[in-house]
């Protein structure tokens, strides 16, 4: 049992990686495309694909090291870590980028959308706007490890979610009979 434990946990850390790279790379679409939409529809599109390439990695390891065969637990359990690692790996890329490279940019871009969208709407939106703007600033006003924190745990979160479906998936039994004891 404890030569699997250690497989799962060395196999995960291997396909978390990969994940993580992928997140790292799909983030920095996302201040890019604060300025070019493109990048922006890539950047959310690249996010779509995270559940796929989840079901990838976990079907991979199910096949390659565990003989085709593996339980909903395993299964479940091998995709949070997988999720867990790519999010720490990510959570440095993001620690880099808001406290070294952001400065600021983020929340100004995202107050200027806001101002422009609240002159031109209805009066009876500015309420909901208002409101915007101050979780705007709020979120301005964290200072890079908090908000590393956050994407962190957000990303932890989601990928525990994520991994239920992909257990679900993923999981196959092994069907083969065995003879009766006589």
């Amino acid at each position: 049992m404890t030569e699997n434990r250690s497989y799962l946990q060395k196999y995960a850390m291997h396909f978390g990686t990969y994940m993580g790279v992928y997140w790292v790379l799909k983030f920095i679409l996302f201040p890019l495309g604060l300025t070019i939409p493109f990048l922006l529809f890539l950047f959310v599109g690249l996010t779509l694909g995270v559940p796929f390439l989840g079901y990838y990695y976990a079907r991979l390891y199910r096949n390659k090291i565990c003989g085709g065969y593996i339980s909903f637990a395993r299964a479940w359990i091998f995709t949070i870590f997988m999720y867990l690692f790519a999010s720490l790996l990510t959570a440095v890329a993001h620690y880099i980028y808001f406290a070294y490279i952001d400065g600021g940019f983020v929340t100004d871009t995202y107050l200027n959308i806001l101002n422009e969208a609240s002159n031109s709407q209805l009066a009876s939106m500015q309420p909901y706007m208002e409101q915007l703007q101050s979780m705007i600033e709020l979120v301005g006003s964290m200072t890079p490890a908090d908000i590393t924190l956050q994407l962190l745990s957000q990303n932890v979160f989601y990928g525990t979610i994520l991994a239920i479906p992909t257990a679900l998936l993923v999981m196959k039994r092994n069907r083969t009979l065995t003879p009766p004891i006589a």
